[in-house]
C-alpha cells in the first residue's frame, strides 16, 4: 500500500495538469486520483517492465564480452606469491631418501607477462561489438513490444470507461422510460405489463453497468500489470485519440519497416556475428604465437640456524684432518685454507645473518624470455567440424534474417489492410449510431403520444446499444490496428 502511494505521488508529479477539454470529460472524482497519459504509461513500462529489463540487462554481458575481446591484444600479466614449509625429517626426492635435521621455511615470487596471439585474436572484438549491436537492437525490438502492448491495453480501458458512459446514458433513458410508462398508467393510457417490462429493461441496464465497470478495474490492472508498477488508487487516464484515415501508403511504410524494424535488424546483425564465426573458425589453420618472460626470486631459511654453523664447524675440521693427511703424504698443506674456515664468533653471527631470509629476503633469478610458435598438423578433424558448424550456424542465421523479412512483408501488409478496413468500419458505424439515434428520439416521442407501444421503444433502444457498442468498439478497433502496424513496422508513424 505503501508503495502504491509513492507511485501516485510520482504520477502525480509527473504529469501536468489537465487541459480544460480533458477535465470537462472527467467524472466528478477525477481530481481524486493522480492522471496518466499514454506517453507516461509507456515511458513507465519500459522503465520497469520485468521482461523488458531482462532483455536489457542482456546487454551488460555483451559489453563485457567485448571489453574482455578488446582486452586479448594486451599482455596478460601474473603475479605469484607463496610460502612453503618443511618440517624435519627424511623426505624421498627421486627414490632418495635426503634428511634435513632443522625445519625450512621457503618463499617464492613471480611476475610474469604472457601474450597470446592468433587469428581469433583479431576477428573477437569485431564479432563481439556486432553482438553489442544485436544487443541493442533486441532492446530496441523489446521497447517497441511493450510501447504497442501497453498502448493497446491503455485502449482497452478506455474502450472500457467509454462503454461505462454508454450504459449509464441507457439507465437514465431506462429509468425516464420507466417514469413515462408509470404515468401513462396512471392516467389510464398505459398498462402494468408496459410498467414491468420498463423495470426490467432497467434492471438489465443497472446490471450491464456493473460489468462494464468491473471490467474497466480488470483491465487497469492488466494495464499496470504490463507496466511492471502497482496500481494507484482513482488513477485517471487522460489521453485523447482521434480517428483519422492513414494518409501514408503501405509501399512507404514498408521501406520504413525494412529499415527500421529492430528484429529484422537484429538477425542482420547475428547473421555478420556468424560469418565472423566463420572466419574464426578458418583461422584456427593458421599458426599461435605465446610469448612468455617474468622476473621471480626465492628465499630458504632454516629453522635452526646452528644447524648451519654446526656444519660449518664439520667443514672446518674435515679441512684440518686433510691438511695432516696431505702433510703425512710429503704434499704441500692447506693450513691456511682451513684457518679461513674456522668458526668464529664473527663467522657464526654472519651465517646467522645469511640464513634469515624469510620470507622477503628474496634471491633474484635471472630474466628468461619464453617465445613459442606453434601449428597444429592434425587434430582428428576437430578442425575441419568446427569450420562446418560454423558455416551451417551462418547459413541457418541468414535463413531466419530471411525468414523475418517475409513475415515482416505480411505482418506490415496485413496490419495496413486491417487499418484501412478500420477506418471505414468507423465512418459506417457513425453512421449507424447516428441513425440508430433518430430512430430510438422517433419511437420515444411516438410512445408519448400513443402512437406506438412500449415494445416499439425497447426494441429501437436495444438497436441503439448494439449501434453505439460497435461504434465503440469500431472506434478503438482503430487506434489499437494504427498500434499494431506501429509496432509491425517498429517506428512510430504519428
Amino acid at each position: 500500500m505503501q508503495f502504491s502511494k509513492l507511485v501516485a505521488a510520482a504520477l502525480c508529479a509527473a504529469i501536468p495538469a489537465l487541459t480544460s477539454h480533458a477535465a470537462n470529460a472527467q467524472t466528478a472524482d477525477s481530481t481524486s486520483g493522480p492522471v496518466l497519459t499514454v506517453e507516461q504509461a509507456v515511458n513507465l513500462a519500459v522503465h520497469h517492465n520485468p521482461t523488458h529489463l531482462s532483455v536489457v540487462n542482456d546487454r551488460s554481458s555483451a559489453t563485457a564480452l567485448r571489453k574482455e575481446a578488446y582486452g586479448q591484444l594486451l599482455p596478460r600479466f601474473d603475479a605469484v606469491l607463496q610460502g612453503n614449509y618443511t618440517k624435519a625429517g627424511q623426505a624421498p626426492i627421486n627414490s632418495v631418501q635426503f634428511a634435513t635435521t632443522s625445519d625450512v621455511y621457503q618463499s617464492f615470487y613471480q611476475l610474469g607477462l604472457t601474450y597470446n596471439l592468433s587469428w581469433s585474436t583479431f576477428v573477437n572484438p569485431k564479432r563481439q561489438n556486432t553482438n553489442v549491436r544485436a544487443a541493442e537492437a533486441d532492446i530496441v525490438g523489446s521497447q517497441i513490444s511493450v510501447q504497442t502492448t501497453v498502448t493497446q491495453d491503455y485502449l482497452t480501458v478506455l474502450q472500457d470507461q467509454a462503454k461505462v458512459a454508454l450504459q449509464d446514458t441507457l439507465i437514465a433513458q431506462a429509468q425516464l422510460q420507466l417514469d413515462l410508462a408509470k404515468a401513462k398508467l396512471a392516467v389510464g393510457s398505459g398498462t402494468q405489463l408496459d410498467v414491468s417490462k420498463a423495470q426490467v429493461t432497467l434492471g438489465q441496464a443497472q446490471v450491464a453497468g456493473i460489468t462494464a465497470r468491473n471490467q474497466v478495474d480488470v483491465d487497469k490492472l492488466r494495464l499496470f500489470q504490463e507496466m511492471g508498477v502497482p496500481e494507484p488508487q482513482n488513477v485517471q487516464l487522460t489521453s485523447q485519440f482521434t480517428v483519422e484515415a492513414p494518409k501514408f501508403s503501405l509501399d512507404s511504410v514498408m521501406a520504413l519497416a525494412r529499415l527500421q524494424n529492430p528484429t529484422l535488424n537484429a538477425l542482420k546483425v547475428r547473421t555478420q556475428v556468424a560469418s565472423l564465426d566463420v572466419s574464426s573458425a578458418r583461422g584456427t589453420y593458421f599458426p599461435t604465437l605465446q610469448v612468455q618472460t617474468g622476473i621471480s626470486g626465492f628465499t630458504a631459511q632454516l629453522a635452526d640456524p646452528n644447524v648451519l654453523i654446526g656444519s660449518a664447524i664439520q667443514g672446518a675440521a674435515s679441512c684440518f684432518t686433510e691438511d695432516s693427511i696431505r702433510q703425512g703424504a710429503g704434499l704441500p698443506g692447506i693450513t691456511s685454507v682451513c684457518q679461513q674456515r674456522v668458526v668464529t664468533p664473527q663467522t657464526a653471527a654472519q651465517i646467522r645473518a645469511q640464513n634469515s631470509q624469510f620470507p622477503f629476503n628474496f634471491t633474484k633469478q635471472p630474466l628468461s624470455v619464453t617465445a613459442t610458435l606453434s601449428l597444429p598438423i592434425f587434430n582428428n578433424f576437430t578442425r575441419e567440424r568446427q569450420v562446418e558448424q560454423a558455416e551451417a550456424t551462418r547459413n541457418d542465421a541468414d535463413y531466419k534474417a530471411k525468414a523475418q523479412e517475409l513475415q515482416l512483408t505480411a505482418d506490415v501488409t496485413a496490419a495496413y489492410l486491417t487499418l484501412q478496413s478500420q477506418a471505414q468500419t468507423v465512418t459506417l458505424q457513425e453512421q449507424n449510431a447516428a441513425q440508430a439515434r433518430q430512430q430510438l428520439d422517433l419511437a420515444e416521442v411516438k410512445y408519448k403520444a400513443g402512437a406506438a407501444t412500449y415494445l416499439d421503444i425497447a426494441d429501437a433502444q436495444a438497436t441503439y446499444s448494439t449501434a453505439e457498442n460497435d461504434r465503440i468498439n469500431a472506434i478503438y478497433q482503430f487506434h489499437k490496428a494504427f498500434a499494431a502496424l506501429e509496432g509491425a513496422v517498429g517506428h512510430p508513424l504519428r
